[in-house]
């Protein structure tokens, strides 16, 4: 960290004792370096122009004068033509002279002349920078200048300028002259093309300079003078809602006026004369290299000078300026424009405005002007310059055309975004004036003001034309009337004049390139700023529409025209491509016509809509549906609001669109033909396509329905005055069947059905006599009687159509029944009457032609009679389909039979129409049960076997095997065992053991025809379940039957048969003490899932054994039982009849279930409820130890004690376990669980027994250490040995801590003695015992056995076994005793392979080794690698940058690394004065941490040796809680710990774990840390001990300089202050010391955050780290170096604390 220098004192240590020198300043290399920044032409009179502007000047003369050709010679001629053109050709320029009649030059000015960077200070005027005059140095070596009677002449000693000031009032005059003599004197006369550009020049010029003349000289020829007048101001009104504040609030623009502006030229033709010498300084090539030139420069700023230097002209042109004779003709031409001038007032802060008066060296002004020049329609017309003159040319120059620029004074490089020129003269320019400077912030914010002050006076300027048009626009008399304007008034408003390719009405503002904002150049944010500020300075905006002058919002753009909405404003037509219309739409604020703008015309509108418009309406309509750009339901919206009025026809007519739902197609329905008024005419849709009408959502008129308006709306008129009735009138009736008939093929059967039942009983028929229903009309080819209503004129129409519509081609059918069969009368030209046979024959021959109305009613009606005995016809008339064949086997069933003369044929024509009729060949299924049935009941066997057999012969040929015999309800067919009892095919079968679930059987001679019946071999499963439940087996032997009929279909038991039985009780138990034939009078039933299979052995009298033999013990099996209960099933019942159990079983076999049952815990564990009955359920065995009666000593206690075993719940009973010992002591108060299975204890752990460890408490009490720990060293040494031998075959799972834990974690330490006192919890008897060895716990992970001098093997075996294994036996400690007793070569005799066992360890240590070595290693590399590549960057020049570049020093620069020397990224050092200082004092924070951390000094100035107080002790059980007090250990006790070879640590190594450490570091947010037992670190290299978690208790105290700060709870105790009363009195020291740790941490790249203050009056500890945060003692840093920090040495508290906290990251 750098000391801060005091450069105050150096500095005036520099003025007292320094030496004065000047500064020297190259005149003419400085003058030179500004002239290089300046643009090339013209810009010495750009200068001086703009100099007599600001002197107030309405003049300005600029002669040229010349020098005469050495070579050749002036024309001797009084012809001044020739002269002249001599003079341009030949002579060079001697000089320029500038005169101006501005102000005479002050003293101040004759000052400031001579003065570089002085600029003009008044606030009005645009010189700022004070360099403009010295561009004439870039022409002139000595310029000269006189003004009134006074004069300076400037010239040069070596690089030095000199001037010379005098009087010569001799020569006195009111004119201020510049004298420029040529420093070249061979730079020829201009003429052409650089004559040209030069007087384009100086006509921009009096753009907006406040100068009224210019005149440009050549010798004493006036080559061109330019004059410009101006009437005066006129005050423009400036609309309400425009805000005339900028954004930025810093300008607010005032007073606007509006002046017209006339320019004129005047010129001799000199000027337009061109010569083909010198080409090289042609039109052209000049043209050529400036446009190339600027273009290269400005990408975005195409052709401006294209446009502003004149073209070469054509050849036939040339040839006619060669041949000009006359060079001095004069020749005049006038130009005219308008400017809009806005008063701005500035609202400058006064840091905004100091930063430009220490930039301009002049205050910004209060108020300023922009103004705004463009020029009009009639303006441009009037100037003459539609075509391209020399005037045009020239003036082209001023004419803001496609672009305008920005004018400061001249104009810049900086065009403006729109087509008007702005003047901002208050605009701060760059030093050569050609660009606006926006790098500088604070100019920035001024120019961006003024720009946007500039784009208000253009949206000012452009309400100002709106209202202009605005009120002459009433002249027009469309617009008067509220309409829109005509095609000729559009012509008027718009000219057709194309001038520059745009389209421009008579206001320019109005729609021309003015407002087509474009990008500006070559900053394109300029025009942002305008163009931004033109928009938002108000919301409202104002085009030109169809309805006149209107808001733009309003306004919308018709692609197509659209005369049916005239209402609605759009664009018109020919302004669509003009700039402003353009970019409006491109932005999204001039849309197209919607839908929306449509429906409110519409809606609104006060007139209703004509043919025409609505024919355009719907290919509109239709044509954005084509292009997907509408919806249905937008059409729809239209629709619903357009009426029109159909005037054309005789009556004119109003069509609501909303009704029309139909359009026709006329060749399927005539156009002239009458049609509903929801069908629009054709002539309306004649022009659209199939597509078209669609998405108009008009439907085709189908023919049903016109049809069906026909005859049903008789009293609504369609679209002529009287619709024809087409049941009155013939010939309107003719019209419209041949139209039906036309289109019937196109009908679909539904409509045909439904044109026929709606045609119907209208008198719609044409006849012979008049109109008739078409069931009333025949064909002509019916000629049965004379009187029938013949059709007629219906010649076009089709012949099916009219059948189909019931014209008949037979007689009807009641005219035959009444005419041939009836009795009233005989009919004419016939015999006698008919029998039901000849009826027969007659429909034989008619039928295909009989309606199907005639069809259906004979066969209702009754036609012919049924057959007596005697074989001759009843009287009585039936129906055909109550009839049946004429056969004998019909017969026999005793069936109504058809009477029928002769042999009867079935397949002859008469069969066939009887069956068509309904004749029946054979009874229904369900009639012939019903006969079968009927003889059963009567007993007429023989009709019943006949009937059964006819079904079962006809099964295939009549079809019953078609018919459901399962939903038969009468019973008809035979059972066995009664002849008289009558079944249906679903109540019997043909299986004999159905007859065991009381199911009926079928007769026996009937099995074989079972198929046919319909009778199936067995009952539904569902069937014979719900019989065996509702009925359960009353015996052995009638259940060993069922269930073996049940096993025979045991596939067809599904799970869910299964639930159900399983629970059922259907099995027969308690059986075994009766005879198998027993009656069941002592029978109980029980459900199969709790029965098992077997004789039952030792559960038979506990649970129900069954066994019905092999096969009906596989239905049982399948229903749930089992041959054994389940473990769960044990331990339910056991939970419900523990003693019960134990009465049978006894003990032994009690004690085995439980093994059985605790074995099979993982799955019962998931039975919640099991779990939690076994938990509470008295039902395990434990055993409670007494001695005898006649015990009287210790040593007989074993042998004479007696144990009881009693059933109790887990909680209850406690787990011994391995503490043999304690149980022991304990026995009679300990109700004990059985020892002999572990998996037996670990069940009774699972239901909540506690072990006896957890209710032991030990008090452990210690002896002194020893001073001598040899004893411990070698029994650690030994331990740590065997422990690996000890585990090398325990599996695992049983290992509690391996080998590598013993050495890392457990340590032994020798003690005088040890007693332990045990005593149970809940009892009051206690035993106090001596001891060899115990456990102590001292740590999360840290254990220690003490022992006494002359310990056991035993001892320590039993505490080690159980720290090192999960559960210890006593033959587990045994093992490890003969293991520490024995030494090597005997246990190698005993079986052990110690080789091995030892060479595994030395193999684990060599791998470690190695992958320590090759991380090592490819550390290394990476880092070889890294300064390989950063020496590779730095030879190529790769690394630039402040960090590895290479500088120069400057006077008081910190001192950095090395030249030349590499530093790896990671290791670089801190380069400040602070680091070096540490180096010179031993601290390397780079290539060598070690050096930092091996000389670091120990942090604790006193040790603590040992434990002292209370603490919690561990025993035998590593879990058990204990309590004791650790011996204190003297200073000379402490024992000596072998300490294995150390290896130094690399520095690699060394940096990568301080860079761990600094990553770790966290703060602490606890607002306290508590610590009780310290715990000593060791750090391997310095050989001392840290103490990085001393024992204290610290409180947050509150905050000093953004570090947190802790304060000792008894030092807050004892002097009853406060955290804030303690910062408070130490605020200063502590924030030194806050200082000191900031900067330490800055050293290390440590966060802030992790570093803490804590002050602690008893401790010694300097600092320590806990959980990564690192705190450090105030209390140390008061004592010693606040008195250092006090006197200004910061130094060695830094390198004493730095060190400090690197040995805390360490």
């Amino acid at each position: 960290m750098a000391t801060r220098v005091d450069y105050d004192a150096l500095r005036a240590q520099a003025v007292e004792t320094g030496n004065d020198e000047a500064v020297t300043v190259n005149t003419r290399g400085l003058i030179d370096k500004m002239l290089a920044r300046y643009p090339r032409e013209w810009s010495t009179l750009r200068e001086l122009i703009q100099n007599a502007a600001d002197a107030g000047a309405s003049r300005v003369v600029i002669k040229i004068e010349t020098s005469p050709s050495v070579r050749v010679p002036s024309p001797q001629t009084e012809d001044p033509s020739p002269r002249l053109k001599h003079v341009l050709q030949h002579h060079t320029i001697r000089k320029w002279v500038v005169e101006n009649n501005g102000q005479r030059f002050r003293p101040e000015d004759w000052a400031r002349l001579k003065e570089i960077a002085n600029g003009n200070p008044d606030e009005t005027k645009i010189g700022a920078f004070g360099v403009g005059f010295y561009s004439v140095f870039s022409i002139s070596e000595n310029p000269f200048v006189s003004s009134g009677s006074e004069a300076i002449e400037f010239y040069w000693k070596g690089d030095a300028l000199f001037t010379r000031r005098f009087q010569h009032g001799v020569f006195q005059s009111t004119d201020t002259t510049f004298i420029l003599p040529m420093r070249d004197p061979h730079i020829p006369v201009p003429h052409g093309a650089e004559l040209f550009t030069l007087c384009q020049f100086l006509t921009r010029s009096m753009a907006f300079v406040g100068l009224e003349s210019i005149e440009l000289c050549i010798d004493d020829w006036r080559m061109l003078r330019l004059q410009k007048f101006m009437p005066g101001p006129v005050n423009i009104d400036i609309p309400t809602d425009i805000n005339r504040t900028s954004s930025d609030r810093l300008m607010r623009l005032g007073k606007v006026t509006q002046d017209a502006i006339q320019l004129e030229a005047e010129w001799i033709a000199a000027l337009q004369w061109s010569t083909n010498l010198r080409t090289d300084r042609g039109i052209a090539a000049v043209s050529e290299t400036t446009t190339g030139k600027l273009t290269s420069l400005f990408n975005k700023w195409p052709k401006m000078l294209n446009q502003n230097i004149e073209k070469p002209e054509q050849d036939g042109n040339r040839a006619s300026t060669d041949t000009v004779k006359n060079l001095t003709a004069v020749y005049q031409q006038k130009a005219f424009f308008h400017v809009n001038k806005a008063v701005i007032e500035t609202s400058v802060g006064h840091d905004l405005s100091t930063e430009i008066q220490r930039a301009r060296k002049k205050t910004p002004p209060r108020a300023t002007t922009v103004s705004y020049l463009s020029q009009s329609y009639d303006e441009r017309r009037a100037s003459n310059m539609e075509k391209p003159t020399m005037a045009s040319k020239l003036f082209d120059s001023v004419t803001p055309t496609a672009t305008g620029y920005i004018y400061i004074g001249f104009q810049t490089l900086q065009t403006t975004g729109l087509g008007a020129h702005l003047s901002i003269p208050a605009l701060i320019p760059t030093v050569e004036r050609e660009h606006i400077d926006l790098s500088s912030t604070h100019i920035n914010t001024w120019n961006i003001g003024l720009l946007r002050a500039a784009g208000i006076l253009a949206r000012i300027s452009w309400s100002t034309a709106m209202a202009d048009f605005r009120r002459q626009q009433s002249k027009y008399a469309s617009i008067s009337h509220g309409k829109a304007f005509t095609a000729k008034e559009l012509a008027e408003i718009i000219p057709a004049a194309n001038l520059a390719n745009v389209i421009k009405p008579q206001s320019t503002e109005l729609v021309s390139e003015t407002f087509n904002w474009k990008p500006a150049g070559p900053r394109s944010d300029v025009g942002q700023y305008i163009e931004k500020a033109f928009w938002s300075s108000s919301p409202e905006f104002e085009i030109l529409s169809s309805r006149g002058i209107i808001p733009y919002k309003n306004v919308r753009i018709a692609p197509i025209e659209l005369s049916f909405i005239d209402e609605l404003p759009v664009v018109p037509e020919p302004l669509l491509k003009a700039g402003l219309i353009k970019s409006l739409r491109e932005g999204g604020d001039l849309t197209e016509v919607k839908i929306e703008d449509i429906v409110w015309v519409l809606e609104n509108s006060k007139r209703t809509r004509t043919p025409a418009e609505l024919q355009q309406l719907l290919v509109y309509l239709a044509g954005r549906a084509r292009a997907k750009t509408i919806t249905r339901a937008d059409i729809r919206s239209v629709l619903d609001v357009s009426v029109v009025t159909d005037d054309e026809e005789e009556s004119s007519r109003v069509i609501q669109l909303r009704q029309i739902k139909n359009h026709i197609d006329p060749n399927k329905i005539p156009p002239d033909m009458p049609l509903p008024p929801s069908t629009i005419p054709f002539k309306y849709t004649k022009t659209l396509s199939k597509f078209d009408t669609d998405a108009l959502g008009f439907q085709e008129l189908q023919s049903l329905d016109w049809i069906r308006w026909l005859v049903e709306d008789q009293n609504t008129s369609g679209h002529t005055a009287e619709k024809p009735n087409i049941e009155t009138n013939p010939a309107f009736a003719s019209s419209v069947l041949r139209v039906l008939s036309k289109n019937w093929s196109s009908l679909n059967a539904e409509s045909k059905a439904i044109l026929t039942s709606l045609l119907d009983g209208r008198t719609i028929v044409p006849t012979r006599y008049g109109m008739k229903r078409p069931s009333e009309a025949y064909f002509s080819s019916v000629k049965v009687f004379d009187d029938l209503p013949i059709i007629q004129d219906l010649a076009n129409v089709k012949e099916p159509v009219l059948a189909a519509l019931g014209v008949r081609k037979t007689l009807e059918i009641g005219v035959v029944l009444e005419r041939l069969m009836g009795s009233s009368s005989e009919p004419r030209g016939m015999g006698s009457r008919w029998s039901h046979v000849d009826l027969i024959k007659y429909l034989v021959s008619v039928w295909p032609d009989v309606p199907e109305r005639d069809r259906q009613r004979l066969k209702g009606t009754p036609i012919c009679p049924s057959e007596m005995s005697s074989g001759k016809p009843t009287d009585e008339k039936f129906q055909v389909a109550k009839l049946y064949e004429p056969s004998d086997s019909l017969r026999r069933l005793g069936l109504p039979t058809l009477q029928w003369p002769g042999t009867y044929h079935s397949e002859s024509k008469e069969g066939k129409l009887l069956r068509t009729l309904g004749l029946r060949d054979a009874p229904l299924y369900s009639d012939l049960v019903q006969i079968i049935a009927a003889a059963g009941q009567s007993r007429d066997t023989s009709l019943r076997d006949y009937g059964i057999r006819y079904l079962i012969e006809h099964h295939q040929s009549k079809r019953y095997n078609e018919s459901r015999s399962a939903e038969v309800k009468t019973p008809f067919l035979p059972v066995h065992g009664s002849d008289d009892k009558l079944s249906t095919p679903s109540e019997c079968f043909t299986n004999e053991r159905v007859g065991l679930l009381g199911f009926a059987l079928l007769s026996k001679h009937l099995h074989q025809y079972a198929a046919q019946l319909g009778v199936q071999s067995d009952p539904p499963m569902e069937r014979c379940i719900r019989r065996l439940l509702r009925k359960p087996p009353q015996s052995k032997r009638h259940a060993r039957e069922i269930f073996a009929y049940m096993t025979s279909r045991l596939g067809l038991i599904t799970n869910d048969h299964v639930n159900t039985l399983a629970s059922a009780r259907i099995v027969p138990v308690g059986m075994d003490k009766k005879p198998a034939d027993d009656d069941g009078s002592r029978l109980r039933c029980a459900t199969p899932r709790m029965c098992f299979l077997g004789d039952g052995g030792d559960f038979k009298n506990i649970f129900d054994f069954v066994d019905f033999g092999p096969e009906a013990n596989m239905f049982l099996l399948r229903c749930g039982s089992k041959h054994e209960p389940s473990a769960a099933e044990i331990a339910h019942l056991l939970t419900q009849r523990p003693a019960k159990f134990l009465d049978e079983l006894e003990v032994p076999k009690y004690m085995d279930i439980l093994v059985q049952v605790a074995k099979a815990w993982d799955t019962l564990k998931s039975d919640a409820s099991l779990v939690e009955a076994m938990r509470k359920a008295p039902f395990l065995l434990a055993a409670r130890e007494t001695a005898s009666e006649g015990m009287k000593d210790q040593e007989d206690e074993e042998e004479g004690a007696a144990k009881t075993w009693q059933l109790a719940k887990a909680s209850e009973i406690i787990i011994i376990g391995d503490d043999i010992i304690n149980y022991q002591l304990f026995k009679s108060y300990v109700l004990a669980a059985p020892q002999q299975d572990e998996t037996l204890e670990d069940f009774y752990l699972h239901l909540g027994a506690p072990t006896l460890g957890s209710l032991i408490e030990e008090r452990q009490k210690f002896g002194e250490f020893t001073s001598d720990q040899t004893v411990a060293l070698k029994l650690q040494s030994m331990i740590h040995e065997r422990a690996r031998l000890y585990l090398h075959q325990t599996p695992k799972e049983s290992i509690r801590h391996d080998a590598k834990w013993v050495e890392k974690s457990l340590s032994i330490q020798a003690v005088r003695s040890i007693v332990v006192r045990t005593s149970l919890k809940g009892q009051s008897m206690t035993h106090t015992q001596h001891r060899t060895a115990t456990l102590h716990r001292e740590g999360s992970n840290k254990w220690v056995i003490y022992v006494t001098a002359n310990y056991e093997i035993w001892d320590v075996s039993q505490v080690l076994s159980h720290l090192l294994l999960r559960r210890s036996k006593p033959g587990d400690a045994m093992m490890l005793e003969s293991i520490l007793r024995s030494d090597l070569r005997s246990l190698q005799r005993k079986g052990l392979n110690i080789d091995k066992i030892l060479r595994q360890k030395e193999r684990e240590a060599k791998i470690a080794q190695e992958m320590h070595q090759q991380q090592l290693e490819q550390e290394a590399r990476v880092r070889r690698e890294r300064e390989s590549a950063q020496d590779e960057m730095e030879r190529q020049g790769g690394l630039q940058g402040p960090d590895v570049r290479e500088k120069d020093s400057m006077p008081g620069d910190f001192p950095g690394p090395s030249p030349g020397k590499n530093h790896d990224v990671g290791d670089e050092e801190p380069p400040n004065f602070l680091t070096d200082t540490l180096k010179k004092w031993g601290f390397d924070f780079g290539r060598k941490p070690q050096s930092a951390l091996t000389n670091r000094e120990a942090h604790t100035n006193g040790n603590r040796d040992g434990p002292s107080g209370d603490q919690d002790m561990g025993s035998l059980d590593p879990d058990r809680e204990t309590h004791g007090s650790v011996p204190q250990r003297p200073a000379s006790a402490i024992p000596p710990t072998p300490k294995p070879p150390l290896q130094a640590m690399s520095p690699q190594q060394l940096q990568s774990q301080l860079q761990q450490a600094i990553r770790s570091c966290r703060p602490h947010t606890s607002s306290s840390l508590r610590s009780q037992q310290p715990e000593a670190h060791k750090v391997e290299e310095m050989h001392t001990t840290c103490d990085v978690k001393p024992g204290m208790n610290i409180l947050y105290a509150g905050t000093t300089s953004d570090i947190r700060v802790f304060l000792d709870e008894d030092f807050l105790t004892s002097t009853q202050a406060s955290g804030d009363q303690f910062i408070a009195a130490n605020r200063d020291g502590l924030q030194h010391f806050a200082s000191v740790l900031r900067d330490c941490a800055t050293i290390y790249n440590v966060s802030r955050e992790s570093v803490h203050v804590f002050y602690d009056i008893n401790s010694d500890t300097i600092a320590f780290n806990q959980a990564n945060s690192l705190f450090f003692n105030y209390r140390i840093f008061r004592d010693e170096h606040l008195g250092m920090m006090q006197k200004g040495d910061k130094i060695r508290p830094i390198c004493r604390w730095s060190s400090t906290m690197a040995h805390e990251l360490s």
